[in-house]
């Protein structure tokens, strides 16, 4: 699958897609898709390079949930959703045991969390890796996948959710400062199912996530959350791309960031298709960025391409800026110094995402690493966010 659109100079192509590493050039930085990313602190995730590293794998699996392997050149890994860049189809090529797949059963109600930890101890060594939730049909399952750590890692995970179900499904980049990780988050979502889908980031040197929707039938729902907070001389970018192609479906996008720290820099592009054939859809996508200090740079960029006029809605917004003078006057006027104030309304600005991810141990520790974040303690953040992760 390839679209394409027009500026000036002629056309650009966005979203080709494919499971083959030649039908990604290595990019120079000038292509539409790499052009926020500094190229060189990908660190060979690259370069077509076989590595047998891994990363240290803890799970906690209730009943209805089975893990198993998938070897590579098993016919199954073909039927799942391609990928939409070089990373991602290096990642697919050199998984060297293929792909681990969590399977939950059709019509099973989870009683707790599947809990799925990675914990990297090795940044000089590639790790390549795939894993597949599989989430039967009618079921409801929360699924949460935890990153900590060293690394340079490059993974894709495939997420199937099956007629009729509903997947809360919520991943925490707690890295070591030194990790580096680019991730493809793939979705297909069949007819009548819901994904609840919140990426956290924290940690890293540089964290990429292409991030893609996908449905297979109407009445698919699809709600993509992401909070992200970068410190001095990180870049955390997320890339999102959701294609409206079943009729009466529906999207929203809600991702929210702050920076603090020279050289802090993030990206969120936002990219959403309604197709001709997929009328009654109703979309919507925000970014909002909280600037913190001087000497950081928020690019955020929502994109809407609209092919049918028979919908029920669909719009973007972006907005990047400082605090709120009326925020921290209304709460310093009440005795609150200043510096209290700040936090105060940073915790409020990303409360509303937190508490919607609906894993109470999850909430509070991530409500703790914000107050270490804003205290300026970002280890003492991942700490928080990674406690008992390896």
């Amino acid at each position: 699958m390839t679209e394409t659109y027009t500026i000036e100079g002629g056309p650009v192509e966005l979203h080709r897609s494919s499971f083959d590493v030649a039908d990604f050039p290595t990019p120079t930085g000038r292509e539409e898709e790499w052009r926020f990313t500094p190229l060189d602190r990908l660190r060979g995730l690259l370069e077509d390079q076989p590595s047998d590293g891994h990363l240290t794998w803890t799970t906690d699996l209730p009943e209805g949930v089975e893990l198993t392997t998938v070897g590579a050149g098993d016919p199954f890994l073909r039927t799942l959703p391609k990928v939409f860049d070089r990373v991602g189809a290096l990642a697919l090529q050199n998984a060297k045991d293929g792909a681990v797949v969590v399977r939950v059963k059709q019509n099973a109600e989870l009683d707790r969390p599947v809990v799925i930890k990675l914990h990297g101890d090795d940044s000089d060594k590639i790790v390549w890796g795939h894993v597949v939730l599989d989430v039967g049909a009618n079921s409801r399952a929360q699924i949460v996948i935890e990153h900590s750590g060293s690394a340079r890692y490059s993974g894709v995970l495939s997420v199937l959710v099956g007629d009729g179900a509903r997947l809360t499904l919520v991943g925490v980049q707690g890295w070591d400062r030194d990790a580096v990780h680019a991730q493809h988050v793939n979705v297909r979502l069949g007819k009548d199912a819901t994904i609840a889908s919140t990426q956290v980031t924290l940690g890293g040197d540089l964290v990429r996530f292409v991030e893609n929707v996908e449905y297979t039938g109407p009445g698919g729902d699809a709600e993509m959350a992401g909070l992200y907070i970068a410190d001095a001389g990180q870049h955390h970018e997320h890339r999102l791309f959701v294609d409206h192609s079943a009729p009466k479906c529906r999207s929203n996008v809600v991702y929210k960031g702050a920076l603090q720290g020279e050289g802090a820099h993030t990206v969120w592009i936002g990219d959403v298709l309604i197709r001709a054939s997929a009328e009654g859809t109703d979309t919507y996508e925000m970014n909002r960025n909280l600037v913190l200090t001087d000497g950081t740079r928020a690019d955020s960029v929502p994109n809407l391409e609209i092919e049918t006029g028979e919908i029920l809605g669909a719009g973007h917004a972006s907005t990047t800026g400082r605090f709120d003078d009326e925020q921290l006057f209304y709460l310093q006027a009440r005795g609150i110094p200043e510096e209290e104030a700040r936090r105060l309304v940073v915790r409020g600005f990303f409360a509303e995402l937190i508490h919607k991810i609906g894993v109470p141990d999850l909430q509070e520790r991530l409500l703790t690493a914000i107050e270490a974040e804003l205290g300026g303690e970002p280890e003492a953040a991942i700490s928080a966010v990674t406690e008992d992760s390896k």
